[in-house]
C-alpha cells in the first residue's frame, strides 16, 4: 500500500487551488471543475467541491470542518518559507519554532480553516530521522 494523496473538500475549488498553488509553489491540474490536484514529487494534495461528496456517501464530508487534522510540508528553511508566505496567509497559529523533537515549524490556517505545517528538521537526531534536509 502506498499513501498517496490527501483531498480537502471546499465551497470554492479555485480559491483554495489558487491558495496552495502559492504555498506549494506548483501549478494546480483541473480534470474537471469540481476537482483540482497539486502533485509533488511525495503526495498529491487534491481539492474536491462539496458537491463531490455525494458521490461518496451524502454528508460523509464537510468542507471547511477540519479541526483534527493538519497538512505538513517539509520544507529547506522555515524563516524563509514565513516570511515568504506572510502576504498570503490570513491566520497564522504558530510563528516560526524550534519544537523539543527537534524540528522548526510555522503553523498556518489555509482559507477553509485547515491547519498546514511547514517543518524543517534542525537538531542532529531530527535530521537523521528524515534522512536529510528536503
Amino acid at each position: 500500500m502506498k499513501f498517496d494523496s490527501v483531498r480537502l473538500i471546499t465551497d470554492d475549488v479555485d480559491r483554495l487551488s489558487a491558495f496552495y498553488e502559492k504555498v506549494m509553489g506548483i501549478s494546480a491540474e483541473r480534470p474537471a471543475p469540481v476537482f483540482a490536484e497539486l502533485v509533488s514529487s511525495s503526495c498529491t494534495l487534491a481539492i474536491g467541491h462539496s458537491q463531490t461528496v455525494q458521490l461518496f456517501g451524502a454528508g460523509s464530508a464537510v468542507a471547511a470542518a477540519n479541526r483534527t487534522a493538519i497538512l505538513e510540508f517539509r520544507v529547506h528553511d522555515v524563516d524563509a518559507e514565513y516570511e515568504r508566505l506572510k502576504p498570503f496567509v490570513g491566520e497564522w497559529v504558530k510563528e516560526p519554532t524550534t519544537m523539543p523533537w527537534g524540528n522548526r515549524a510555522a503553523l498556518f490556517r489555509d482559507p477553509d480553516g485547515n491547519l498546514v505545517n511547514l517543518f524543517a528538521p534542525v537538531t542532529e537526531e531530527a535530521i537523521r530521522r528524515f534522512g536529510g534536509r528536503p
